[in-house]
């Protein structure tokens, strides 16, 4: 199941997904997964939401962590090829 649906606690689960929660994933090479939207999604909703998750993985940064946090950024569909995406491009809020 995905992470995060088995719960006791149903109803506060299903407020957090109706808010909107997000959750990500890194594998073990590094690399983060997370949906930032659909492709049926207007191009300022997908940005708005790559800006989002970017953003707050910027702020999760450990202070302990040295050098380049971001080093390559890629946009794809579930089965599509990916697109790279300048991260200089966007930037912490």
């Amino acid at each position: 199941p995905k992470t995060g649906t088995v719960t006791f606690e149903v109803e506060k689960a299903i407020n957090e997904i109706k808010a909107g929660k997000v959750e990500y994933r890194v594998d073990k090479a590094g690399n983060i997964n997370a949906p930032i939207g659909k492709v049926s999604f207007e191009d300022e909703k997908l940005v708005e939401n790559f800006a989002t998750i970017y953003d707050t993985i910027l702020k999760a940064k450990p202070a302990a962590a040295k050098g380049v946090y971001v080093k390559n950024v890629s946009v794809t569909s579930t089965m599509g090829p990916g697109v790279k995406v300048d991260p200089s491009s966007f930037s912490a809020k």
